[in-house]
């Protein structure tokens, strides 16, 4: 018996879960295949950013995550004296309209994303069935795939056997994809790598060390100590030259590093240790003919920035809607070529935050040191330095006008989200309109804006038109985004970044909406396709 998909996706976290819920929510048939029977029960990632809680708004989990979620508020580096080097403050919203660090324990987080996933009729999940090939024969994609089941945590094959047919298949089985082995596709590798334990503990006392995220930037063991969610501390120790893996994950070992920061054996509990290598690589095609990448599958990168979950989202949400489009009929199957083109040159810009965050903090010769810390005190000190802030992510080239394109404005850049008032409650905007394209106008009422053909292609999107009011409260975001941009209209694709801008004028406005039409119908070949 052959099963038959739309899109089939390898691998079943945060990312290939994400993608299942939208494309599944899209009306389309999905087949998920996981090789481990069960969700995995430890920690791993642990931070997610504002633009990502946006998306968790998208798929209606907000006041689900309210409960294994705390926000981290402020983050602070230190040196061995305790001296503060960079204190970064993220009291305030992000533009996304969420925290702009939200901390949380990633089994928690699954089991979440889990039984929203199979609550989607359309949504078929496999977990113990572990993929063993994947063909592209050009009208679909065909994978082999094997049950199984574990034993002490070692996946054990047995003997039933299946095949499974999908138009699309998306790997987002992590770092050993077997979907990316089938695509062939090139791997660059920044050659950044260091060795880092991690240890996830639960305080008997859950107010113990609460609210502190800091790293301690100190050469004799660079340290990161951070909240894991609710009730969890995390903590993270650089592996010092000579240390073996076997030595380091020894729990004495464990326990003798937090004894040395006041740690006693009796306050906290371990619930996970291991040591992990952190690097810096992508691959060069997230497409090939009908199979893509998603997730730790196309990158991987050190955690310093935070982005290696938040990136995955991001791919998933970008992807699910270039294959929507796809799908319906309402572009040409090359413009998936923009995904890897989009998100690879935005994943790179992340990639690149980490490393050179990274170079900072794991500092380990006491001169080097020194002279790094005095140059963060002398900036920190001076009144004019400004906050530290990450800087935001652009979109490479692709379906978009973005400033690698002809036309000024805000082409491929993250569109924020404010509050409006709807029956005397304030809510975050997007939870008022569909999760499609939206046409967004500055005092304006978006449909006086186009001529009747312009329309009716909106229409055929379901492309939502707002008008949002300069001067109201909580809609001062977009007062600023749209002076700075010296526009009154944007036209934002499905993952919140804006496809082009355009004045508050007929003619200017159906003139956008046309070059999207044009942009989506027009074959984005490898010839046409800019260098990233």
């Amino acid at each position: 018996m052959t099963l038959d998909y739309d899109i089939a996706i390898v691998g079943y976290g945060p990312v290939g879960q994400t993608a299942a819920i939208l494309l599944g929510r899209l009306g389309y048939r999905v087949g998920v295949f996981e090789r481990w029977p069960s969700l995995y029960p430890r920690p791993r990632a642990v931070h997610y950013d504002d633009e990502v809680a946006r998306v968790f708004q998208r798929l209606g989990l907000s006041e689900q995550l309210r409960a294994i979620t705390e926000p981290a508020t402020m983050y602070e580096w230190q040196n061995d004296r305790g001296e503060t080097l960079l204190l970064v403050d993220r009291t305030e919203p992000g533009p996304s309209g969420w925290a702009g660090a939200t901390m949380f324990s990633q089994p928690q987080l699954e089991e979440l994303l889990d039984g929203t996933a199979k609550s989607v009729p359309s949504v078929e999940v496999h977990q113990g069935w572990e993929v063993r090939d994947v063909r592209d024969t050009g009208d679909c994609v065909l994978l082999t795939v094997r049950e199984g089941s574990a034993v002490d945590g070692q996946w054990i094959e047995g003997v039933a056997e299946r095949e499974a047919r999908a138009r699309y298949v998306i790997g987002c089985d992590g770092a050993n994809s077997i979907v990316r082995a089938r695509m062939g596709t090139p791997v660059e590798d920044l050659g950044f790598a260091f060795d880092w334990l991690i240890a996830d503990t639960v305080p008997r006392d859950r107010g113990l060390l609460s609210g502190v995220n800091l790293q301690r930037c100190d050469p004799a063991r660079p340290t990161t100590l951070v909240s894991g969610g609710p009730g969890r501390r995390r903590w993270e120790w650089m592996l010092l030259p000579g240390e073996t893996r076997e030595q380091v994950e020894d729990p004495k070992f464990v326990r003798a590093l937090l004894a040395r920061s006041g740690i006693g054996a009796e306050e906290v509990a371990l619930e996970r240790h291991t040591v992990y290598t952190f690097r810096a690589r992508w691959a060069e095609r997230w497409r090939e003919g009908r199979m893509l990448l998603a997730g730790d599958a196309a990158h991987l990168m050190p955690p310093f920035a935070g982005q290696g979950m938040c990136a995955g989202i991001r791919d998933a949400l970008t992807l699910a809607w270039h294959l929507d489009v796809v799908l319906k009929g309402q572009a040409d199957s090359s413009t998936l070529g923009a995904y890897t083109s989009e998100r690879c040159a935005h994943v790179r810009q992340a990639i690149a935050i980490s490393v050179e965050l990274g170079k900072v903090i794991c500092i380990a010769d006491e001169t080097e040191a020194a002279a790094r810390d005095a140059g963060l005190l002398a900036l920190l000190a001076d009144p004019d330095t400004p906050e530290f802030e990450v800087p935001a992510g652009v979109l490479g080239p692709g379906i978009h006008e973005g400033p690698d394109g002809a036309r000024p404005g805000g082409g491929g850049s993250l569109f924020p989200q404010g509050r409006v008032s709807v029956g005397g409650a304030e809510v975050l905007l997007e939870d008022t309109i569909g999760g499609g394209f939206a046409l967004y106008a500055l005092d304006t009422d978006p449909i006086a804006l186009l001529e009747l053909d312009a329309r009716l292609y909106l229409e055929a999107l379901d492309c939502a038109l707002v008008r949002v009011e300069s001067g109201e409260q909580g809609q001062q975001i977009y007062d600023d985004w749209f002076s700075s941009r010296g526009c009154a209209v944007a036209l934002v694709r499905p993952d919140f970044y804006v496809f082009g801008t355009a004045a508050a004028s007929v003619a200017e406005t159906s003139a956008l909406v046309r070059r999207l039409q044009t942009a989506l119908n027009d074959p984005y070949t490898d010839e046409k396709r800019p260098a990233i």
